[in-house]
């Protein structure tokens, strides 16, 4: 599947908020209620930086989504999952 500039954007900027940015990755798959599903993938400590408090960070991050779909045409649907992190000593 092609590569996305929404998909880009998230991840560059995501990986910035966060304390574990090499355990973040952004996929894309085919949706059903919409065109794409935008999974991102962080550790399990930053689960909550990306989702902000009260839900405000993810749906800051749906808002520029949804301006994307505005000039593409193309809709997302927005999933945080976390992965455990290992921390080496």
């Amino acid at each position: 599947m092609k590569n996305f500039p929404v998909q880009d954007f998230l991840e560059v900027y995501i990986k910035k908020i966060v304390k574990y940015p090499e355990s973040v990755s952004v996929a894309i798959s085919e949706g059903k209620r919409t065109d794409y599903i935008l999974c991102i993938q962080v550790a399990e400590e930053d689960v909550g930086k990306v989702i902000g408090k009260d839900g405000k960070m993810v749906s800051a991050l749906k808002n520029v989504i949804s301006a994307c779909k505005a000039k593409d045409n193309i809709s997302y649907e927005l999933v945080v999952a976390s992965q455990s992190h290992t921390t080496k000593n």
